[in-house]
């Protein structure tokens, strides 16, 4: 049975969804002002890699991953271009969409976008209201009274009496609490709104999600993912505002992937080490990345640094060279078969990807062992299931490192193939030290080569 780590239970719990069968899961997106970063990069690849085991284990998936098109950054951020919201989101929309396919990132089943969903945020604030639980402002800010609702910390552990004033709150004294947090802003002078009962505004960023996810998968569902840092506050905060208006349990299953690190230390702009997906693809293969981020464990910190992604990059070339020695059939995993069971096991304790990519490894040594085109196509299926493998491993092993024109000293693939060329014809004329040279050449230039009864193959070192 899969388990899964339910930061609200704190404890790994076996997934029982509400619909037999079936699992409704909803993931914070992206705010679309800039380009994604690495750590978008991760959220994205590890609910891609649940989403792609729910649906492998059998279950009817609704998936859903939101879009935040509205708030502070991008009103800043328009105003700062002289160009509308719309053209601005649109445009990152558009870059993000180009990011996730290019690490073999499934789309979602549904991609709301926050200002399609102001009436049911509206009406969700309504019935907030109804139930003594929200509140307009002196300043006509529309604020949810966190006192009055009795579950308010469950999630990250945080009691009332230790969250001070200025850490995760803003200070305002038109709240009645400090800990209080906006619902609806009022409009200022020259921003987008809309009309309200509570007069002309635009909803706070919290209420987006809990707007979206009711209307989508019910006021009820299985599973709510997102980034560590939105723990708190913004998953307190959407608990709050939905079991308030609902009057009923949000979410059974929390799930929170860890944080991204560069070299050990935060990732940070005020640091110098933020990189965004399109820098890193400009230097790394996108399934190396993709490699990268699986390797680990969704919960554990993740570390970038180049001799992380090296170090990936050579691991995944061994899974391919060991597809390339055997020609591998296109099947369906056979999940009698031991390999398969182990990365079952892997996959249902918790979606542990680093025991289920040693697995890969386990079966590729196989496939080298055995030469078996039956096994070679388990160890492709398998990897299928995690978005890996997928492509011609010839391919693959000869790709020009991301953002190159040859290697490190130049070679283009025409370049080698003459040179191995050179060496065939060396060898013929019997002159082995020329063909030792050319082969030694090539070795320092980053290229192995490969010598097999139908002839010399090459591959990126």
């Amino acid at each position: 049975m899969l388990k899964i780590y339910n930061t609200l239970s704190r404890e790994k719990q076996d997934f029982v969804p509400i619909e037999p069968g079936k699992v409704r899961m909803y993931v914070c997106g992206m705010t679309v002002y800039d380009y994604c970063h690495l750590g978008h990069a991760r959220v994205l690849v590890v609910f891609d890699m649940v989403q792609r085991w729910l649906r492998a284990s059998g279950f009817e998936l609704t998936y859903v991953r939101n879009i935040t098109d509205i708030d502070d950054k991008i009103i800043k951020r328009a105003n700062e271009n002289g160009e509308t919201i719309g053209q601005l989101t649109n445009r990152f929309i558009a870059f993000m969409n180009e990011d996730s396919d290019a690490l073999g990132v499934q789309r979602p089943d549904h991609e709301p976008r926050a200002t399609e969903y102001v009436p049911q945020m509206l009406s969700l604030i309504d019935s907030l209201e109804a139930n003594g639980l929200a509140y307009q402002a002196p300043d006509g800010d529309v604020n949810f009274a966190v006192r009055k609702f009795s579950g308010y910390g469950k999630l990250s552990g945080k009691s009332l009496d230790d969250l001070r004033a200025g850490e995760r709150v803003d200070v305002d004294q038109a709240k009645h609490d400090p800990l209080d947090f906006v619902l609806w802003k009022h409009a200022k002078e020259g921003e987008p709104h809309w009309d309200s009962p509570w007069g002309k505004g635009r909803p706070g960023w919290h209420i987006e999600c809990s707007a979206m996810s009711s209307h989508l998968l019910g006021q009820r569902f299985d599973i709510h993912g997102g980034g560590q840092d939105l723990q708190f506050p913004h998953h307190e905060n959407e608990i709050a505002q939905s079991e308030g208006a609902h009057q009923c349990q949000f979410v059974n299953y929390w799930m929170h992937n860890g944080f991204v690190r560069v070299d050990d230390e935060k990732m940070s702009k005020s640091l110098g080490n933020f990189f965004t997906i399109r820098e890193v693809l400009k230097k790394y293969d996108a399934e190396v990345v993709r490699f990268f981020i699986l390797r680990a464990h969704y919960r554990s910190p993740l570390n970038y640094s180049d001799k992380h992604l090296d170090d990936a990059r050579q691991a995944l070339a061994r899974l391919y060279t060991a597809l390339k020695a055997v020609q591998a059939e296109e099947v369906a995993v056979d999940w009698n078969e031991a390999h398969a069971l182990r990365f079952k096991a892997a996959m249902d304790d918790d979606f542990n990807t680093p025991e289920a990519c040693a697995v890969l490894f386990d079966l590729a040594t196989e496939v080298n062992r055995s030469k078996s085109a039956a096994l070679a196509g388990q160890l492709r299926a398998l990897g299928g299931l995690m978005g890996l493998l997928k492509r011609d491993p010839q391919v693959f092993l000869q790709a020009t490192p991301a953002g190159e024109e040859g290697d490190a000293n130049g070679l283009t693939p025409a370049q080698i193939d003459a040179m191995i060329a050179e060496r065939v014809a060396a060898k013929k004329a019997k002159n082995f030290a020329e063909a030792d040279r050319i082969r030694s050449e090539l070795l320092a230039a980053g290229i192995v080569l490969e010598d097999t009864a139908q002839g010399t193959t090459w591959r990126r070192a």
